[in-house]
């Protein structure tokens, strides 16, 4: 696999919702192994998995214990080195995910930090407390209250931006990175052919702490030069020293600037970046944990401003929907009780065609939704839990705090997939760890309609990326971005132009074609209608995409 990334597809897999082998109820590597052939068959070139190290599992095996190991309920380094030479055949790569910014409070380094060595204390950001008692610094966990934890029974307390069972590592400690350029060196020595970089962009600690004005801190930590240099120096003792392994970087919070950085080919830091600002377009006043319709208008001018500022700076965008952190896309943004079929490839289409890299999660493929469950005791995510007891503790009911958790739920994207309309969705022999979706039944790989449409939709998406530069390699601009229903752009590359036009709502709408594009010749490349001819006029039905071929 070369370098070039711009005509590659990611498919993720979250290993312990994928495939069951062993009736543990969890999914494993060799369930990764036995459904290869699946995803060759969609036309994939990259599989990014989550972690699947040793783990207590706080949050879901982002709390590594130990990153040169597998975890057991996975399987082992024979059943790993299998499924690499197994994958490759298909002519698939591995990208693994490295969680740099935090380790479990139950890994080595923190536990001997624990029992007194001055050295591991050093690898974790420890302060005492201010003056007049408070935590060193205000700033807020990312899954709520504070961020700071008491150092066993010291005076110290200690930095988890995330988990309070997940602790900061100290960037600014040259043993803390040497270990961590030892630990992607150990995976690429072990086969894999990319990094998804957790939260990479909030390593960069001042080492002088302060209080945030705002009193969460996210400006304190995000995107400090510091950042920048640590990235290109992981660059340069790890995956920088090959010319085939592909980087994508988390980046919370982020802006373009940086992640034209982040991205420039030249910056010798990453290939990639995911941002996140066009899926918090249905967060009432910036806050996740409401409830309110998508603005559609900051969406389409999010996507936009991306695509144009990336454009601009020779960045590259890693392009997705969804993810293990996102509700479901099409629950989200459209309608898949009444348009399955409709909802999942309209989604498909805006993200495939843009200018970027796309990731496709598992099931999305097949319109798996969000589950919906009834009650807060069938979600397993410390974030959900942790944000229903703040529901609760604001004045609201349970009815009213659980209508909130059913949409926003990390959980909502993590339950087992569905493969068949057999027990547990065939995922699994025993009682799976989180609960299937209840609609398995007619969502799954096996029925025709509405998943093997969807699926086989997604296939030509992959194909035509591999066929047509102008997807691949071509420029973006949008027109009509004043739309109320419609998001469309133009991809332009040599002598092609492709015109893309997505419909957004459930119901028709038209949109009038540029009179210089009806002078060219057109052909239908891809829609989830009839095809029909381009005209003056475009009348589009319910959740319409189509893209013209013009020449």
């Amino acid at each position: 696999m070369g370098k070039n990334f711009h005509d590659k597809v990611v498919y993720q897999v979250y290993p312990k919702s994928w495939k069951d082998t062993t009736g543990t109820g969890m999914g494993d590597l060799q369930g990764v192994i036995e459904k290869l052939p699946y995803l060759a068959d969609l036309g994939i070139d990259l599989l990014w998995l989550n972690p699947f190290y040793k783990s207590p599992q706080n949050d879901n095996g982002y709390d590594i214990a130990d990153y040169q190991s597998i975890d057991p309920m996975y399987g082992d380094f024979d059943t790993f080195d299998k499924l690499v030479q197994e994958a490759s055949k298909y002519n698939i790569g591995l990208m693994l995910d490295m969680v740099l910014n935090h380790v479990s409070t139950e890994h080595e380094w923190f536990q001997r930090a624990l029992a007194g060595e001055e050295q591991y204390q050093d690898y974790f950001i420890l302060r005492q407390a201010q003056p007049d008692g408070s935590l060193p610094t205000n700033w807020e966990s990312k899954f709520g209250g504070p961020a700071w934890n008491q150092f066993g029974d010291s005076n110290y307390y200690y930095l988890c931006l995330y988990d309070k069972t997940q602790a900061d590592l100290n960037w600014h400690n040259p043993e803390v990175r040497e270990a961590l350029y030892d630990v992607v060196n150990f995976w690429i020595d072990k086969g894999v052919k990319g990094f998804r970089f957790d939260v990479l962009n909030v390593i960069g600690k001042s080492q002088d702490l302060k209080d945030a004005a705002d009193g969460v801190g996210k400006k304190e930590y995000t995107d400090t030069p510091i950042v920048h240099e640590w990235v290109r120096e992981l660059n340069k003792r790890t995956f920088g020293r090959y010319d085939d392994i592909i980087t994508v970087g988390e980046m919370s919070s982020t802006d373009v600037s940086n992640s034209v950085q982040y991205s420039h080919s030249e910056s010798n830091e990453l290939d990639m970046v995911f941002s996140f600002h066009h899926l918090k377009v249905d967060y009432k006043n910036g806050d996740k944990w409401t409830l309110m319709d998508f603005d559609f208008d900051s969406l389409k001018k999010l996507l936009d401003h991306w695509q144009t500022g990336m454009q601009a700076g020779n960045g590259w965008n890693a392009l997705f929907w969804n993810n293990h952190d996102q509700p479901r896309s099409n629950s989200r943004f459209a309608d898949p009780v009444n348009y399955p079929y409709e909802s999942a490839t309209m989604l498909a289409t805006t993200i495939h065609l843009l200018r970027g890299t796309p990731y496709i999660y598992q099931g999305e493929e097949i319109g798996m939704t969000n589950p919906n469950y009834e009650s807060i005791d069938q979600y397993d995510d410390v974030e959900t839990h942790n944000a229903y007891r703040t529901l609760l503790a604001q004045g609201m009911n349970n009815s009213e705090a659980l209508a909130i958790i059913q949409v926003k739920s990390r959980d909502n994207s993590r339950t087992p997939m569905q493969w068949t309309s057999e027990d547990q969705a065939g995922f699994t022999t025993g009682q799976p760890w989180l609960e299937v979706a209840s609609n398995y039944k007619y969502i799954n790989t096996n029925v025709t309609d509405p998943s093997q449409h969807i699926r086989d939709y997604y296939k030509q998406l992959i194909r035509l990326r591999k066929d047509y530069a102008v997807i691949s390699e071509g420029t973006y601009r949008s027109i009509h971005l004043d739309h109320s229903n419609v998001y469309s752009y133009i991809r332009e590359y040599n002598n092609q132009q492709l015109l893309v036009v997505n419909n957004f709502y459930g119901k028709q709408t038209a949109i009038d074609v540029p009179e210089d594009f009806l002078k060219k010749d057109a052909r239908v490349l891809i829609g989830n209608y009839d095809q029909h001819a381009l005209e003056q006029q475009l009348i589009l039905q319910p959740y319409e995409s189509i893209a013209f071929l013009l020449e």
